[in-house]
């Protein structure tokens, strides 16, 4: 089952103690190895000019100095050398983005999370500073704030008062060292296409497919799951929750396996789920224990319009059948085709021009078999659970006409037959997600994209051939013009076999 990666950024305010707690081998006892793109001194300048545009700027919070990444690692990881390791991820941030890093890899106390803590520079050192000079003389307070005259630094015996200070005509009064920070760092966006990045990069070095990673997307069809952490007091709350969470998700597996749309997934979400949190939080406030109530209500409406969609596409299906069966002609001789002279075949021999090489399929066109079986697996498994909810609808309604002192052991049958249906429709489902895991795909949603990128690969592979084959490729011939083929073949072999006399019994 695939793992989803876990990349997260903070904001730093005190970038050169970030820096020795995680390159100190004093702060970090699985300390593995360190690696920077600049040196040292290029954060003490940067925190230096951060703090002091932030002053300047007169921005209310803290200062933000620099931003880190905190990108968790496979354990399998750890039989890489770690100086190449760490080098490779950090080199791959500087060339992507432009900017000076420094990094270290670590592992934790109990060594179960190997990751790379990665600091980086919102702002580039510029390659020639730009200077500002003071056109007349000018005056700073003990606050550094730059005021009009020099009366207003001066004490009560005209001497310039301690911590003020002079700038004289002609002196430089600001140097700009740094560009201006990159807005693209601020971006909401940057953490996910740092995420996808990075998820692409540990991939590359992950040697057993069924571990590689995948990015959970924000926003989707799927709702996330909480970790449980060790001694946590509140994992029995987390763990329920988790389990709605599932059956949230392998209902919408089931979803798209019916062909319910991503737009329609998305509208039961928001409008069952995500609305109806806001809804309760703002009239009972943070209360937990009903969001299994909300998630358990969006499932059942979801499997509502499953139902729907799943029979509108039999009752589709059986309609193209008769249609089909309507449209078939009765007759199915073969019409002859008229035999082309000789002459004019003679004619049409003309020189062809070099043959194209045969069209090759993609790599996505050659999956496109093996996924097919996967999507038939699927489509099985889909039609079972029918089955079974059929089965359990018609025994609910029984259920429900069985009235009466004289009926209670078969009402009493029936409600355990009933529930033994909703344990196997229940593992059948939980089954149906399993499918797409087994190969390689995290989800229904993630299949389904290969699959019908597959699909178009494949088709645009056999428009090709086809094309190929009509130009360059052996015309079918009909029957008449196969037997003429033959008899001018026997011919021109008698024409231009031997001459060899008969033997009438002379001896050799």
């Amino acid at each position: 089952m695939p793992r989803n990666s876990f990349i997260q950024m903070t904001k730093l305010h005190n970038v050169r103690g970030r820096i020795y707690y995680i390159s100190s081998p004093k702060k970090q006892k699985n300390l593995y190895a360190v690696y920077e793109t600049t040196d040292r001194n290029f954060w003490t300048d940067l925190a230096k000019y951060n703090q002091a545009e932030f002053k300047k700027n007169g921005t209310e919070g803290k200062c933000i100095e620099a931003r880190e990444l905190i990108i968790a690692l496979p354990e399998s990881f750890t039989e890489y050398p770690p100086d190449r390791l760490l080098q490779i991820f950090t080199d791959h941030f500087r060339q992507t983005y432009g900017t000076d890093c420094i990094a270290a890899l670590h592992h934790n106390k109990r060594k179960t999370n190997y990751h790379i803590h990665l600091i980086f520079s919102e702002r580039t050192l510029l390659e020639q500073p730009i200077e500002k000079v003071a056109t007349r003389n000018m005056f700073y307070d003990e606050k550094g704030n730059h005021v009009r005259t020099k009366k207003e630094i001066l004490d009560e015996e005209g001497n310039i008062r301690k911590r003020c200070k002079v700038i004289h005509k002609g002196e430089v009064y600001e140097r700009q060292i740094f560009s201006i920070k990159d807005k693209h760092f601020k971006a909401e966006n940057f953490l996910d296409t740092v995420k996808q990045d990075y998820t692409n990069l540990i991939n590359q070095y992950v040697w057993d497919k069924s571990q590689r990673l995948e990015v959970f997307e924000r926003g989707g069809m799927y709702l996330a799951t909480k970790k449980i952490g060790k001694n946590n007091p509140k994992a029995t709350e987390i763990e329920a929750d988790n389990s709605k969470r599932t059956l949230w998700n392998q209902t919408v597996d089931r979803a798209i396996v019916t062909g319910v749309s991503k737009s329609e997934i998305m509208q039961i979400k928001k409008e069952r789920i995500t609305d109806k949190i806001v809804e309760s939080v703002w009239l009972y406030g943070n209360r937990p224990n009903l969001l299994s109530s909300i998630i358990g209500t969006a499932i059942a409406v979801l499997e509502l319009l499953i139902s729907k969609v799943f029979l509108k596409t039999l009752e589709l299906a059986d309609k193209v059948i008769s249609k089909e069966l309507e449209a078939r002609p009765e007759n199915t001789d073969f019409k002859e085709q008229k035999a082309v002279p000789e002459e004019s075949r003679k004619q049409t021999d003309t020189p062809k021009p070099a043959i194209p090489p045969r069209p090759q399929p993609s790599p996505e066109a050659v999956s496109y078999k093996h996924l097919c079986e996967i999507y038939q697996k699927l489509q099985e498994q889909n039609k079972a659970i029918f089955a079974l909810e059929k089965q359990r609808s018609d025994l609910e309604i029984e259920l429900s006409d069985s009235k009466g002192i004289f009926k209670a052991k078969r009402r009493s049958e029936l409600s355990t037959e009933i529930a033994g249906l909703e344990e196997r429709i229940s593992r059948m489902k939980a089954r149906l997600s399993h499918i797409v895991k087994e190969y390689g795909y995290q989800n229904a949603e993630a299949f389904y994209k290969a699959f019908h990128k597959s699909e178009t690969a494949y088709g645009d592979y056999q428009d090709s051939l086809k094309n190929w084959k009509q130009r360059y490729g052996e015309k079918p011939q009909s029957l008449h013009d196969r037997l003429i083929s033959k008899k001018q073949d026997i011919k021109e072999r008698e024409l231009t076999r031997p001459y060899s006399p008969p033997n009438r019994g002379r001896s050799r």
